[in-house]
C-alpha cells in the first residue's frame, strides 16, 4: 500500500499528542496487569525542557508521563511511530539510543524519583508498515553468542511492540478506544467500511472539551487517510467529521448507482454481439431479439457480483457466483436493489 509517509508522520504525531489517544493505546493494547496501577488523569506530555536537543530533532517521537496510583511516581512513555514499508532490523538498538538520551536528559534535569533513581521508561514502537514485523524487540538479541560468563555483561532492553496489521480484522469495539478506530481506518479498504467508523467516531468525540481531538482527526482522515483511499475526490473544504461522514455516504450512493449503470452496459454489449453471432445461424432478428434478452441478464448479473466485491469482498462475489449466474433478470434486479441496505452478503439472498 503507498503512503504519504510524511503525512503520517505529521499526522499520527498530531493525534498522538491528545492525552486521550494515549491512555487508550496503553489501555487497550498494553495487556499488563500493572497498566491499572496508572492514574491516567495525570498525563502530560514532556515538553521541550525535557526533551535533550538530540531527542528534540526527531520527528517521529512523542513522549509522555504519567503517575502511578497511590505513590505519585511518574512512569515515562516513550512513542516512537514507526512508518516504513518494512521492519527495521536494528530497532532495538535504536530504542536503546533513544531510551538512553532520554534518561540523560532526564538526569540533566533533575527528574529522579525520591531514592535519587532513574525513573522507569516504557519503550513503545507503533508500526504502520505493509510486512509483518520480524525485527528483535530486545536489543541483546542483536549480540553475537558470548562465550561463558560474559553474557552477564549483554546490554538488555526490550521494546513494547505494536503492530497495526496484526489488529486488522479486529471489530470495532462497542466501548469508545480511539485508537481501535484509528487502525480500523488504516486497515479500511471501502469507503462504507470508512464512514461506519467515522459514524462511531462522530458519537465518541461529541463533547465540547473534546473538538481539538476531533479536528486532529478531521485533518489526519482528509489529508492522509482518504487521499490514498478515495482519488480523485476533493475534501479540501470540509471541516469536521460529520461533514466528512455525510460527504462520503453521497459519494458511496453515487458510486453505487455508477457501477450499476456500467454493468448494465457492459452486459448489453456483450449480449447484444453474442445475439447477433447467433443470429447469423438462426436468424438476425431473433437472434438480436435474445441478444438483447441476455445482455440485460448479463449485465444485472455484472453489476451484482461487482457491487457484492465491493461492499463484502472477492471471496464473497466467488462464493455466490453461481448463484447469480442461474438467476433471472427481474431476481438479479431485486438483488441489486437489496445490497444497499444489506448488512451481510446473505441479506441479499434471502
Amino acid at each position: 500500500m503507498s503512503r504519504n509517509t510524511k503525512g503520517h508522520d505529521h499526522g499520527y504525531k498530531l493525534l498522538f499528542s491528545h492525552p486521550e489517544m494515549v491512555a487508550d493505546l496503553i489501555r487497550g493494547y498494553v495487556r499488563e496487569p500493572w497498566v491499572e496501577r496508572l492514574d491516567f488523569s495525570t498525563l502530560h506530555r514532556v515538553g521541550d525542557g525535557y526533551v535533550s536537543d538530540d531527542l528534540r530533532e526527531r520527528e517521529d517521537d512523542v513522549v509522555w508521563r504519567v503517575r502511578w496510583q497511590g505513590d505519585g511516581h511518574w512512569l515515562y512513555i516513550y512513542l516512537l511511530l514507526e512508518f516504513q514499508s518494512r521492519p527495521d532490523p536494528f530497532m532495538a538498538l535504536r530504542m536503546l539510543t533513544y531510551v538512553g538520551l532520554l534518561y540523560e536528559d532526564l538526569r540533566k534535569g533533575d527528574q529522579l524519583t525520591p531514592s535519587g533513581r532513574l525513573p522507569p521508561v516504557l519503550p513503545v514502537v507503533l508500526y504502520s508498515g505493509d510486512r509483518r514485523w520480524g525485527a528483535a524487540t530486545d536489543v541483546a538479541d542483536l549480540i553475537e553468542t558470548i562465550p561463558g560468563g560474559l553474557e552477564h555483561y549483554r546490554p538488555r532492553m526490550r521494546y513494547l511492540l505494536l503492530d497495526e496489521s496484526r489488529h486488522r480484522d479486529d471489530p470495532l469495539p462497542e466501548v469508545r478506544n480511539l485508537v481501535s478506530a484509528l487502525f480500523a481506518l488504516e486497515n479500511s479498504r471501502e469507503p462504507r467500511d470508512i464512514e461506519r467508523v467515522l459514524a462511531r467516531l462522530v458519537a465518541w468525540l461529541e463533547l465540547p472539551q473534546q473538538m481539538r481531538l476531533r479536528r486532529s482527526f478531521t485533518v489526519w482522515i482528509k489529508r492522509v487517510l482518504l487521499p490514498a483511499r478515495v482519488p480523485g475526490v476533493d475534501f479540501k473544504q470540509v471541516l469536521d467529521l460529520q461533514e466528512v461522514r455525510s460527504m462520503l455516504a453521497e459519494r458511496v450512493k453515487e458510486w453505487t448507482m455508477d457501477w450499476k449503470q456500467q454493468g448494465i452496459e457492459e452486459g448489453r454489449k456483450v449480449g447484444i454481439e453474442e445475439g447477433r453471432k447467433e443470429g447469423r445461424k438462426e436468424g438476425r432478428k431473433e437472434g438480436r431479439k435474445e441478444g438483447r434478452e441476455e445482455g440485460l441478464k448479463e449485465g444485472e448479473a455484472a453489476v451484482l457480483l461487482r457491487l457484492i466485491e465491493r461492499k463484502f469482498g472477492a471471496e464473497a462475489a466467488e462464493a455466490h457466483r453461481a448463484r447469480i449466474d442461474q438467476a433471472d433478470a427481474d431476481t438479479l434486479l431485486a438483488w441489486s436493489e437489496r445490497i444497499l441496505t444489506a448488512e451481510r452478503v446473505e441479506e441479499i439472498f434471502t
